[in-house]
């Protein structure tokens, strides 16, 4: 006899891990929730108020083959952070706070204590952000993923004053730029990484110039800049911001420049993590794909008026920002 079960589909194995659940997303609702998990749907009051013109930001993403590094230590607590993090980034680089976030979790067996951890690492980026996990859904599909694999995605929405978006209008030549440093790879350039560094090494290789194993650094959580950038925002003094996700420093920050500008980067100013010297060595890697590849230590970069860089680098002192280049000319 044939039974969904039978298929590779545990719906009790279902059921617990959405009962041990519950309580970690609650914890993240904010008083814009409407509605409570388990439902077809999920309702968010639309209210604004303080904002004279709300605009909603909308984003997608995953983390990549981060998750690989998960599947191989075993730890997975903390790509789920990394995931909401990374979203938060790229709202926050059109000016917008997050409301709410989904997530999508895939695997081919579920697993409730994998399955537990990788939410309670979106729970807690969703605390670090003020953001509520407000639903998502979890697939089983025997067959589609390896024993031990899983994939997520997630989507956030958050809201900005229209007054307030950044879209790259403000930049003018001669504008300068100032890095915030990042905690590693975040969530790109790891199909590169692995490639270099991976079997010869494994994730339990302890390197004395990291001052961890290989794989605590790789899975170090992607930074939220949140805290750090929402005041330059609101005080409009962030002509714009540049989440360098996958394509680098040059690729992420030449979508907010107008025609007849570029980009001159002071590739000195900064000394560049251990982890990414490590790859490039270990790899044979080429400055121009390390480039195109990584963030190279530096994870959201602030583009402001000439005038007002000091300001900003005084106020985020305790963040060590670094002047790393300006806009110039075309």
């Amino acid at each position: 006899m044939l039974t969904y079960q039978s298929a590779g589909v545990n719906i009790a194995a279902g059921e617990e891990t959405v009962d041990r659940i519950k309580p970690l997303v609650r914890s993240t609702f904010t008083p814009g929730v409407m509605t409570d998990i388990g439902l077809f749907g999920a309702c968010f009051d639309a209210r604004f108020p303080g904002y004279e013109h709300p605009i909603l930001v909308s984003s997608t993403d995953g983390v990549g083959t981060k998750l690989k590094i998960a599947f191989a230590t075993g730890k997975h607590n903390t790509v789920g952070h990394c995931l909401v993090n990374h979203c938060v980034n790229d709202i926050l680089a059109c000016g917008a706070k997050p409301l709410y976030f989904l997530d999508y979790f895939a695997t081919g067996v579920l697993e409730p204590d994998v399955a537990e951890n990788v939410i309670r690492g979106l729970v807690e980026g969703c605390l670090e952000n003020n953001c509520s996990l407000i639903g998502g859904e979890t697939a089983e599909m025997p067959s589609m993923y390896q024993t031990g694999e899983y994939d997520m995605a997630g989507t956030i929405v958050g809201v900005v004053d229209k007054k307030n978006i950044i879209n790259g209008s403000r930049v003018q030549i001669g504008d300068v730029l100032i890095g915030l440093p990042s905690s590693g790879l975040h969530t790109n350039g790891f199909s590169l990484a692995r490639a270099a560094l991976f079997p010869k090494y494994s994730p339990d290789t302890y390197f004395d110039e990291l001052g961890s194993t290989l794989g605590e650094t790789l899975l170090a959580i992607h930074r939220s800049y949140l805290q750090q950038c929402m005041p330059l925002v609101e005080n409009q003094t962030a002509h714009a911001l540049s989440h360098i996700t996958g394509g680098g420093i040059i690729g992420n920050t030449k979508r907010i420049l107008k025609e007849g500008m570029g980009l001159h980067i002071d590739w000195n100013s900064w000394n560049i993590p251990p982890i990414f010297s490590l790859i490039q060595r270990e790899g044979n890697v080429p400055d121009e794909a390390m480039r195109e590849a990584f963030n190279l230590g530096i994870g959201m970069i602030i583009v402001c008026a000439k005038t007002d860089a000091d300001s900003i680098m005084n106020k985020l002192q305790s963040e060590h920002p670094i002047i790393m280049g300006e806009i110039i000319p075309a």
